[in-house]
């Protein structure tokens, strides 16, 4: 069974960054994909960013794309998600998710990363203070 965990969440200052973490176990082949999404109370779940393991394609939301930055370190089985130049606008609940089917888990339309997960961690707060 695919695991998930989160760590890295925090309060931070406008303008300040952070690093989330996702470990990740269980998985049975080596293309799939994991990502970040985000949500806040009352509000739907937005793409954030997400990493396909065979080739490492990466793909962003424009609302976070150069100023995020997701990569993974397979030795550990970890991905990162590194947010710099924070905004207010960017306070959320941060799920780490994964899927079995690889890059094809994930895409870029106008702007919008839409994604098809079949796992989810439990979340990681992230708070930017004005």
């Amino acid at each position: 069974e695919v695991q998930l965990v989160e760590s890295g969440g925090g309060l931070v200052q406008a303008g300040g960054s952070l690093r989330l973490s996702c470990a990740a176990s269980g998985f049975t082949s080596d293309d799939y994909a994991i990502g970040w999404i985000r949500q806040a109370p009352g509000k739907e779940r937005e793409g954030v960013s997400c990493i396909s393991s065979s080739d490492n394609t990466t793909y962003y939301a424009d609302s976070v794309k150069g100023r995020f930055t997701i990569s993974s370190d397979t030795a550990k089985n970890t991905v990162y998600l590194q947010m710099n130049s924070l905004k207010p606008e960017d306070t959320d609940l941060y799920y780490c998710a994964a899927s079995d089917r690889g890059s094809s888990a994930c895409t870029v339309v106008a702007g919008i990363l839409y994604y098809g997960m079949d796992y989810w961690g439990k979340g990681t707060l992230v708070t930017v203070s004005s």
